[in-house]
């Protein structure tokens, strides 16, 4: 059993040597600075802003239930639960640009 914080995208642990980072659920830019971030392995953070934008974020997938529940992501979380907890690749394509 670990201690270790579980990843709100994947529910996987993370590890304290897995890249990781804080993710704002209403992006800074879109009115979030200071508000409710969740820590997420690195991979999933980079894959939530592949897959959205941020006037997306903050109008529609401003809470972890919602992210799951976007289906690019989603499929994502099935296929990453399978990896190790500090797994880690590159994300195919680049960010989404910021509207």
């Amino acid at each position: 059993m670990t201690d270790d914080p579980l990843c709100p995208l994947c529910l996987r642990p993370i590890p304290p040597h897995a890249k990781q980072s804080l993710h704002h659920l209403i992006p800074r830019l879109k009115g979030g600075k200071g508000g409710p971030t969740v820590l997420l392995h690195q991979i999933c953070h980079n894959e939530i802003h592949a897959t959205l934008t941020e006037a997306e974020l903050a109008r529609d997938y401003h809470t972890a239930e919602a992210l799951r529940g976007h289906t690019r992501l989603a499929k994502f979380a099935a296929w990453v639960a399978k990896r190790p907890p500090d797994f880690h690749s590159k994300t195919p394509g680049g960010r989404r640009k910021r509207k």
